[in-house]
């Protein structure tokens, strides 16, 4: 396994859409366990193929208090969310130090594959509905500071350009 290099807000390749996994191989599986690696070593509850610079529909989630409850989501698609929405605090390792309030569906359905290719579905509510809707937000394109006011996206780039010229 390895740490894999997590791109910062606002690298355009954040901005990529990412295609749909076909082939569950080997590369799949590291892929998964490298980002599971990075997510837990940053440390995380998410990460998005896309914030490694992996243009493909590759998501992992680890809501749970002791880090051991990884789940994969490969090709996820929201079959269902409810009307009742939720105003939760998120952050992102691609925007380290920055969090913000942002309203998304209270609880969602999420049809996936895992590794191997087998397609399941999970409802998801609380923070791991918050954290899939996050992550899916990376997979089309989106970072969460996005869904800010464009004064607070402005002072957040320019915080984050700031960062990465003392790095």
């Amino acid at each position: 396994m390895a740490l894999l290099n997590i791109l910062h807000y606002p690298d355009k390749r954040l901005h990529k859409i990412a295609r749909r996994v076909e082939v569950f191989d080997d590369r799949i599986r590291k892929l998964v366990a490298d980002m599971a690696e990075t997510m837990y070593a940053a440390p995380g509850v998410g990460l998005a193929a896309t914030q490694v610079d992996v243009h493909e529909r590759v998501v992992v989630i680890d809501v749970s208090e002791t880090h051991n409850e990884l789940r994969v989501f490969i090709n996820p698609e929201i079959i269902w969310s409810s009307k009742e929405l939720v105003v939760h605090e998120e952050g992102c390792l691609s925007v380290p130090g920055i969090y913000d309030d942002v309203e998304r569906a209270e609880s969602v359905r999420v049809r996936a594959q895992n590794e191997k290719g087998e397609t399941y579905e999970v409802d998801c509510e609380d923070l791991l509905a918050v954290c899939i809707q996050h992550e899916m937000d990376h997979l089309m394109g989106r970072v969460f500071v996005e869904y800010l006011s464009p004064l607070k996206q402005t002072r957040i780039r320019n915080k984050m350009k700031k960062l990465d010229r003392a790095m």
